[in-house]
């Protein structure tokens, strides 16, 4: 299995799971020839760099389509519950989780790793963190209470 090159903040989590920024419209292909069937999108539709018709174009190249708005300034723990409904219902898929950057998507997959699979917090923390250590509203979200007041650190770049 060869993963694309180029899709921005590509990460593959095992054989069924990967996870990135926001795919551009010539590379949700590549994603498809993976062998992925659902794709699904934690960002808002209202971003410059989200596609215009993602769920059109993914569905007529065979793909599902799922959309959970996450406002990166307040994720809320319905969205969290509404992520892992429908991670429980493609659990026998090949599923891509994308928002604009990553950054939602590595830390709800921390969450759903950790509270969800049982996966040790360390191991859990150690994926997201390839990405980022969140502060602020997303360090509440994810728990990590100490953190609320730090900024933002990104993986390559703070640290």
């Amino acid at each position: 299995m060869v993963d694309p090159n180029g899709i921005f903040m590509w990460r593959r989590i095992d054989a069924r799971l990967t996870t990135s920024g926001q795919p551009a419209e010539a590379q949700l292909a590549d994603i498809g020839a993976l062998g992925v069937t659902h794709v699904l999108n934690l960002g808002l539709h209202t971003h410059e760099k989200a596609l215009a018709d993602e769920g059109g174009s993914l569905r007529a190249l065979g793909m599902e389509y799922i959309h959970i708005p996450v406002d990166f300034d307040n994720p809320e723990e319905v969205d969290f519950t509404r992520f892992c409904t429908e991670m429980r219902g493609l659990s026998m898929n090949t599923v891509h989780v994308h928002c604009i950057v990553n950054l939602r998507v590595s830390a709800f997959l921390y969450r759903w790793h950790r509270d969800e699979l049982g996966m040790p917090e360390a191991e859990a923390r150690e994926i997201m963190e390839r990405v980022w250590r969140p502060g602020g509203a997303w360090a509440r979200f994810i728990g990590r209470d100490a953190a609320v007041g730090l900024p933002h650190r990104i993986a390559g770049r703070d640290y």
